[in-house]
C-alpha cells in the first residue's frame, strides 16, 4: 500500500463535481483525509475562479494505474479533453505525491507534482499532511507553506 496525495479542482459547478469525486474516491479507496476547500484565481488562463482541495488516501494501485483510474473519474464527470489544457473544467484530479516516488510518465504523470509551487495545491496538502516530507527538497509541507508568499496567490476558504 502506498500513501498518496491528490489535488482536486473545479471551476465549473465546483461543489457538484468535487463532492461527486469525493464520493467516488471514498467508494473506491475507503477512508480519506480531506483538506478544506479553497477558492483561488485560475492559473494559466483567464477563467472563472477554481475551488481546490487535497485528499490523502492509501492504495494498492501503481502510479500509472491510479492515474488511469483518476482520468476515468474525470471523464465520468464531464472532463473535456478536446479543449486547450489550461481551460475551464468540471473536474481536475492530479496525483501530487505518491509515497516518496520521483517519477515522470505518460498521461501527465509527474511526481512530485510541479504544481506544489502554487498555493492552491501546497496549502491543502500542508493542511492534511504538514509533516510530510517533499521527496526532492527534503522540507515538510508545513515548512514549504510557512515559507510561501501567501499574499501572492490569495486563497479563500470555500464550503463544499
Amino acid at each position: 500500500m502506498a500513501r498518496v496525495y491528490l489535488s482536486l479542482g473545479s471551476n465549473l459547478e465546483p461543489k457538484r463535481y468535487l463532492n461527486a469525486a469525493l464520493m467516488e474516491l471514498r467508494e473506491r479507496f475507503g477512508v480519506l483525509a480531506v483538506s478544506p476547500a479553497y477558492r483561488s484565481k485560475s492559473v494559466g488562463f483567464d477563467g472563472a475562479d477554481f475551488v481546490n482541495l487535497a485528499v490523502g488516501l492509501d492504495t494498492e494501485l501503481s502510479p500509472e494505474a491510479l492515474n488511469e483510474w483518476l482520468h476515468a473519474l474525470e471523464d465520468r464527470h464531464g472532463r473535456r479533453r478536446d479543449v486547450p489544457r489550461f481551460s475551464d473544467r468540471t473536474l481536475d484530479v492530479d496525483i501530487v505525491l505518491y509515497g516518496d516516488l520521483v517519477l515522470q510518465g505518460e498521461g501527465h504523470l509527474d511526481l512530485p507534482r510541479k504544481e506544489l509551487r502554487h498555493a492552491f495545491v501546497l496549502k491543502p496538502v500542508a493542511d492534511i499532511a504538514p509533516a510530510l516530507v517533499h521527496p526532492v527538497s527534503g522540507r515538510t509541507m508545513g515548512e514549504l507553506w510557512a515559507a510561501f508568499p501567501a499574499e501572492s496567490e490569495p486563497l479563500v476558504v470555500e464550503a463544499l
